[in-house]
């Protein structure tokens, strides 16, 4: 094109692509691969993914699929931010957690976060955590004036935040320009501990707090709606939602009745959430947290200067494993990059090794300055809602609110969240959620990198020393068990990894399974390595000749590898003319269990009358497999 030429959009000699013609191309590529036959609509269904709350992603949305008129950034509904202008002048406050019972040492690491890129700190205080005459020596050195201070206190909230506020008032500073969260929340520690025979004191003692603050300390809030019991006990993002609007809706009720306005009342909450490596989704969730909230507000008569929902973004502890644990900077990473992206007003990247006891200094240098490096060097914050006008984002954010409005009103109508907690409705909803997500798990429909993908069965164990109370839970459970449980992704694969663990430490090796090689390389290359993968999640090493076996050369293959069970591995084509007599010589040579990697088809009867115990197969109850290995070789 010259200088004088006219200019002409790069698109102009292409015709539009419409929705029938991009149907058609996904049809001929599900026919190529074999998937399904399905044309138009259906081949589109083929592609889509569910997720929890009965929300359905389709893997194409344009314009039809927007939602109404969101407004703009810092006015109702609030979906596009909470203020005007974002986190774009200063960025979202960086909050790093200390979990520390020594107030020295609590100090130490305090000061050297906020030296180093943390703007506000969050501290465990009370019961499992700094005793509340801690709290001057482990704040020695902060300004606080300058770094807002949040407590974690359970149970102990009043004394601490007396305490604090004590402090402020001591520092000298104007006690209206403190900033924070006294972290009260009565029903969240309810909902924890199962404990409900202080409910009303605690009630009203946070209301009393509340009502010093907005007299005193505009800047501090007193109390936390903290969704992080929700998210740890299974639930869904939209229970997660559900559950802090009717805590929210509560705490709203009794602040008004002792006094408050509802505009003071509102200003008095901050929501807690969890931010899960599932970007879109903790995007859609703080976008529709807002929205949500903004709603409730104007119900109960809030001015739209009130109701902006001010929320703290946590990375998610059930996504976090114990086992490789260095993958948790990777899943902390997209969380936090999710929550800046989705909005939130602080966000805590928890240290990648929070799983396994108190983070080391190396720990929270990475988890802080993973958030530096959104903030400063990608210039996440300088945009006021990027995914914002993302036709997927927006319909995601759409159905995830209501979804959990929905979850909300089933609350409302159980007598509120107090009753809802108090009958186990709550706790039966989640405890349901859980459970299907459980079987994702255990069929790795839901894969955990490092755990169940991609173990490494050689790297050594990451020792930290031991958390004094669980992160995010001030107080413990009660004897009776009343409060909600706590879940991890990798509980059930742990289980396996420890009794692998324990072979290991009493024999010197840990137990062993025969992958029994079949045909040429390109054969069995691919079932190869599918089942060392599944067998590894499970802690099984695998053993493998260097050379292909057949019935002839198995058996005393099998003995030098000193293995007690087998897998055999190869493609259809080969099964179907050695299995059966690879099986068979297994058997005779010992195998307690031998194993087939691939579906059955329609040799099963053949293999199994052969000695083929089971087959293991992408989809298959890994656990399960897994489990019923590890009893045969009697691992305890």
């Amino acid at each position: 094109m010259t200088a004088e030429s006219p200019e002409l959009p790069l698109a102009a000699a292409f015709p539009d692509a419409d929705r029938e013609q991009w149907q058609r191309l996904v049809e001929g590529v599900l026919r190529k691969s074999g998937v399904t036959e399905a044309t138009g609509t259906a081949a589109e269904d083929a592609l889509a993914t569910d997720l929890q709350d009965g929300i359905r992603v389709r893997p194409l949305y344009t314009a039809e699929d927007g939602t109404a008129a969101l407004g703009y950034p810092g006015f109702p509904p609030f979906v596009r931010a909470g203020r005007p202008e974002g986190t774009t002048v200063a960025g979202w406050d960086v909050r790093q957690r200390h979990v520390h019972t020594d107030p020295v040492r609590a100090n130490e690491s305090v000061l050297a976060d906020l030296e180093n890129g943390v703007t506000s700190v969050w501290l465990a205080v009370g019961d499992g955590g700094l005793p509340v005459d801690g709290l001057e020596r482990a704040l020695d050195g902060v300004y606080l004036d300058l770094a807002a201070v949040v407590l974690d206190a359970g149970a102990d909230f009043a004394p601490a935040a007396e305490e604090l506020l004590r402090l402020y008032t001591a520092s000298g500073a104007p006690l209206g320009e403190a900033a924070g969260c006294l972290g009260a929340d009565p029903l969240g520690l309810l909902a924890r501990t199962g404990d409900d025979a202080k409910l009303r004191v605690q009630g009203e003692s946070a209301a009393r707090i509340a009502a010093r603050c907005t007299a005193d300390a505009p800047g501090v809030r007193a109390l936390a709606v903290d969704a992080l019991p929700y998210h740890e006990a299974g639930g869904s993002a939209a229970e997660e939602l559900g559950a802090s609007l009717a805590t929210g809706v509560a705490y709203l009720r009794q602040l008004t009745e002792s006094g408050l306005s509802v505009d003071d009342a509102c200003r008095q909450l901050e929501f807690r959430y969890a931010a899960t490596a599932d970007q879109f989704l903790t995007i859609a969730k703080l976008r529709a947290a807002r929205r949500l909230w903004a709603r409730v507000a104007e119900v109960c008569g809030a001015s739209p200067a009130a109701s902006a929902q001010r929320q703290h973004a946590v990375t998610s502890t059930v996504m976090m494993t114990r086992r490789d644990p260095w993958v948790n900077m990777l899943r902390t990473t997209v969380a936090g990059l999710s929550a800046g992206v989705g909005g939130a007003d602080a966000v805590t990247v928890l240290p990648f090794d929070a799983a396994l006891g108190v983070p080391d200094a190396f720990a929270r240098r990475i988890a802080r300055n993973t958030q530096s490096v959104l903030l400063e060097e990608s210039h996440l914050s300088k945009v006021i809602d990027p995914a914002g006008g993302s036709w997927y984002v927006e319909s995601l954010t759409d159905e995830l609110a209501r979804a959990a409005w929905a979850f909300f009103q089933e609350i409302e109508g159980a007598g509120g969240q107090a009753a809802a907690l108090r009958s186990g409705m709550v706790a039966e909803r989640l405890a349901r959620t859980w459970e299907r997500r459980s079987e994702d798990l255990a069929h790795r429909r839901e894969p955990i990198t490092g755990v169940s993908e991609f173990p490494h069965l050689a790297e050594p164990p990451v020792h930290r020393e031991p958390a004094p109370a669980p992160i995010g839970w001030g107080s413990p459970r009660t004897e009776s068990g009343g409060g909600l449980p706590r879940v991890r992704r990798d509980d059930a694969y742990e289980r396996l990894r420890s009794r692998s663990d324990a072979h290991q430490a009493a024999n010197g090796a840990r137990p062993q399974v025969f992958l029994a090689a079949l045909g040429p390389v390109a054969a069995h290359t691919a079932r190869v390595a599918f089942a060392a993968n599944l067998f590894q999640a499970g802690g099984i090493e695998t053993v493998q000749e260097p050379a292909p076996v057949d019935a002839e050369s198995v058996a005393e293959a099998f003995a030098r590898s000193g293995a007690r069970i087998a897998c055999l591995c190869s493609s259809d084509a080969v099964y179907g003319e050695q299995a059966a007599a690879v099986a068979a010589a297994l058997k005779s040579a010992g195998a307690l269990r031998v194993h087939l990697a691939g579906k059955p088809g329609e040799h099963r009867e053949e293999f199994t009358a052969a000695g083929v115990d089971s087959f293991v197969f992408a989809g298959c109850d890994a656990v399960e497999v897994l489990s019923s290995a590890l009893d045969v070789m009697e691992v305890a």
